[in-house]
């Protein structure tokens, strides 16, 4: 009789694991953390295209020293901050594209070089190169709003009732978006 007991307790342990959808929020954070990882392997993908890029403006323009060094210490910070997937906080992507941001900028400075030297606009290897990193900020793009789709179908599913409650039993928290960086309202000027 006591072994009955536990079977049917067992039984209806697995019922209620089943039901609360454990398996389907599992499944959904794996997606969040997989997606992460595409949008880091994008980012690293332009932190990667950096140096070459560097290197061929540093062949034209020798005095530009000040900006190189700048994006070379942007692009040093941006790869050293990393975010644990489990740690997706609204702050941590904040702090992480804050970086991202910032080693955008210097590479808008380092392009704008090209303007001062005409031989460097037609370099075939600044072209190239410059190609690969307007194609790697798209694909940045691509996976940053892929990831805030999965982020938005991972935080809804474990917010319904009653899986938010599972949910608080077996730890998953809601995950933070990438957001629009501040001021990004605004249009750019263009004058002419």
């Amino acid at each position: 009789m006591k072994n009955l007991k536990y079977v049917l307790l067992a039984v209806v342990a697995v019922f209620i694991l089943s039901s609360c959808g454990y398996n389907t929020m599992v499944s959904k954070q794996e997606g969040v953390n997989s997606q992460w990882a595409n949008v880091e392997n994008a980012y690293q993908r332009r932190a990667d295209l950096i140096p070459n890029l560097v290197n061929t403006v540093k062949g034209y323009a020798q005095h530009e020293q000040e900006t190189f060094i700048q994006v070379t210490e942007a692009r040093a910070r941006a790869t050293q901050m990393t975010i644990d997937p489990e740690n997706l906080t609204e702050e941590a992507i904040q702090q992480y594209q804050q970086a991202q941001g910032q080693l955008s900028s210097a590479i808008g400075r380092l392009l704008l070089i090209q303007e001062n030297y005409p031989e460097l606009k037609a370099n075939q290897n600044f072209l190239a190169l410059q190609d690969e990193l307007a194609g790697t900020e798209n694909r940045i793009s691509v996976e940053r709003n892929k990831f805030n789709q999965i982020v938005q179908d991972f935080n809804s599913y474990i917010r319904q009732f009653p899986r938010l409650i599972y949910a608080g039993w077996f730890g998953f928290k809601p995950k933070g978006y990438f957001q629009s960086a501040p001021g990004a309202e605004t249009a750019p000027q263009v004058q002419f």
